[in-house]
């Protein structure tokens, strides 16, 4: 009798299941919830097949499989303009709390440094001890050193007025792996996605607290949060205070998902 495949864990189920060419032939390329899975963990993430395949609760060589799978599928839809259908699988999805593997815990994985330089940074944007609501506005950040996985040190620098634009370098030249912070806009995330920077968004409240929620892999976060506050100038349906106000940019904590 053959061996039963193992079901894939996987965080969530994508929001987008389909996918359109410009020129539409009609024909579709399936992927499997877990090859989009992949994809998220390895090429998105940047997670090591190793820490992929602990997420998954599966084998590497599994993973290796999967995912070129799945980059070959999406190579072929996007040479041969095919439509992506993402459906189907042998997955189940993870708890949602914080023991989820591909949670906070997983995410915030202590990468390869040299020898002696064992120190990880996390940034919050902060106000008066709690976490500043809107990141472009944030005029401190409070930059905690954690050494196996604990507080170490920590230190509030002035952004001097930095804006949007430049707070990612701010963050970078600190030496800042990590970020909490209410809303955000999609501009700053892709600015301090290509500083290699992690971003916690969509949290609130104590910025110390925060941070041991971090550690702990028990952090309520938002994985999609957005903010327009600044891209439509407190049009109406956006953020709904000033930032660091009660009710500002980014308060809605993740309720449902990995954590």
């Amino acid at each position: 009798m053959p061996r039963p495949k193992k079901c894939r864990r996987v965080c969530r189920l994508p929001k987008n299941r389909c996918f359109f060419p410009e020129r539409d032939s009609g024909e579709t390329v399936v992927l499997t919830v877990e090859e989009f899975e992949t994809l998220r963990l390895i090429d998105k993430e940047a997670f090591s097949q190793e820490e992929c395949a602990a997420a998954m609760g599966v084998a590497r060589t599994t993973v290796q499989q999967i995912c070129a799978s799945a980059r070959k599928k999406v190579a072929i839809a996007l040479t041969d303009g095919l439509r992506i259908r993402v459906e189907g699988g042998e997955y189940r999805l993870c708890e949602g709390n914080s023991a989820c593997r591909c949670g906070a815990k997983m995410m915030l994985r202590c990468q390869q440094k040299p020898q002696g330089d064992d120190i990880m940074k996390i940034a919050v944007t902060y106000e008066n001890g709690t976490i500043f609501q809107h990141f472009g506005h944030t005029e401190q950040f409070k930059i905690y050193d954690v050494r196996d996985n604990k507080i170490v040190a920590s230190q509030v620098a002035d952004t001097c007025g930095s804006g949007h634009g430049a707070l990612a370098g701010f963050l970078a030249e600190r030496g800042v792996e990590v970020l909490i912070c209410g809303g955000i806009g999609g501009g700053a995330q892709v600015a301090l996605a290509e500083a290699g920077i992690r971003v916690y968004g969509g949290v609130s409240g104590d910025a110390d607290k925060a941070v041991e929620s971090l550690l702990a892999g028990a952090l309520s976060y938002d994985p999609d949060v957005r903010c327009s506050h600044h891209e439509h100038e407190h049009g109406e349906g956006n953020c709904g205070s000033h930032a660091g106000k009660e009710g500002g940019c980014g308060s809605r904590g993740c309720g449902h998902g990995c954590h």
